[in-house]
């Protein structure tokens, strides 16, 4: 039990966990779970951890088929720019590994921005909390979980 899916579960809200075989080869994580799965590519949600200057570590969420727009993700959060964090930072303030890093249940949680594009969608996944574990939910039971804010941070 990740601390992700123990916050999921004591809110209340309704969600699915979906669990699948992580490879240690796989040369991305998004992608495996969707291939594992069979989600569709769009509504599955990689976090990915960024230092933002005069802001400190932020999470950007974002479909697992897009890039993170760093310039956008430092505008969302008011700040100028943006690069990705050291991976080492990142897990130390999440509390979770590489490739399971959840926006939810983070050990210090920090600034979560979720792509706009999830809020057309009646569910998306996101990491559960480690590698081979995914999260279902509505995006604005996300948004309030998470107390994310929205915006166009996805760039393809």
């Amino acid at each position: 039990m990740t601390p992700a899916i123990l916050l999921v579960r004591k809110s209340g809200v309704p969600h699915e966990t979906l669990e699948y075989h992580h490879d240690p080869g796989a040369a991305s994580y998004g992608r495996e779970a969707v291939d594992s799965l069979g989600l569709p590519p769009e509504a599955v949600f990689k976090t990915l951890v960024a230092a933002v200057e005069g802001k400190g570590l932020v999470c950007g969420v974002v479909p697992v088929g897009n890039m993170l727009d760093l310039k956008a993700l430092a505008e969302a959060v008011g700040g100028r720019r943006a690069k990705m964090a050291d991976v080492a930072d990142a897990e130390r303030a999440t509390g979770y590994v590489l490739g399971g890093i959840s926006p939810l249940g983070q050990r210090k949680q920090l600034p979560v921005v979720l792509d706009t594009s999830a809020l057309d969608l009646a569910r998306m996944y996101c990491s559960g909390g480690r590698r081979g574990l995914e999260l279902a939910l509505a995006p604005l039971d996300f948004v309030k979980l998470a107390k994310a804010r929205t915006a166009r941070i996805a760039r393809t």
